[in-house]
């Protein structure tokens, strides 16, 4: 099977601006930089609102159960993030595919990103490799890329303290 590191990116990418919003234009910009996305334009305040709406919905497409919901979701995300894929030269990349149009705001981009990313992050993966921690009181997101597609943690901090928590459990006295 082949996996499309595009889509892990871009998933990975969401998650990451989805636990940890950014907070004004210059971080957006400073973290899509980091995560190696190449920006065409100056990054303003309504990139940084465009982002956290593509955010937001790419929030309901993870929130959305497995199969049938998050494929109607997600396949919104697609209808509106519309484009012709279109091949592209970066100096630095090399020749590669864009999904979207060019000359696009960052927060267009991020959006067809997530859109695309996601939906070939979960057709190569399977519909149920994105979700939030099983911990409760933790609200992480996190993009399944393991290679068994069992994760359910956000990190191995939570794994642990629920093993724990669960282990206190069943030896806890039985109270009369």
């Amino acid at each position: 099977m082949h996996l499309n590191p595009y889509g892990a990116d871009a998933v990975n990418l969401a998650a990451e601006l989805a636990n940890r919003r950014p907070t004004g234009a210059e971080e957006l910009a400073d973290r899509c930089r980091a995560a190696g996305l190449t920006l065409e334009h100056a990054v303003g305040p309504e990139d940084l609102d465009q982002a956290l709406s593509a955010v937001d919905a790419w929030e309901r497409v993870v929130d959305a159960a497995p199969g049938s919901e998050r494929a109607e979701r997600l396949n919104r995300m697609l209808a509106e993030a519309s484009a012709h894929p279109r091949l592209t030269d970066h100096a630095e990349s090399g020749w590669h595919l864009h999904y979207r149009d060019g000359h696009q705001p960052l927060g267009a981009v991020l959006f067809s990103l997530f859109a695309v990313g996601t939906a070939l992050h979960l057709a190569g993966r399977g519909m149920d490799r994105l979700g939030r921690c099983a911990v409760e009181e933790c609200t992480v997101i996190f993009a399944d890329t393991s290679r068994t597609g069992r994760r359910r943690y956000c990190s191995q901090r939570c794994a642990n303290r629920d093993a724990v928590r669960r282990h206190r459990a069943r030896s806890a006295p039985v109270r009369a």
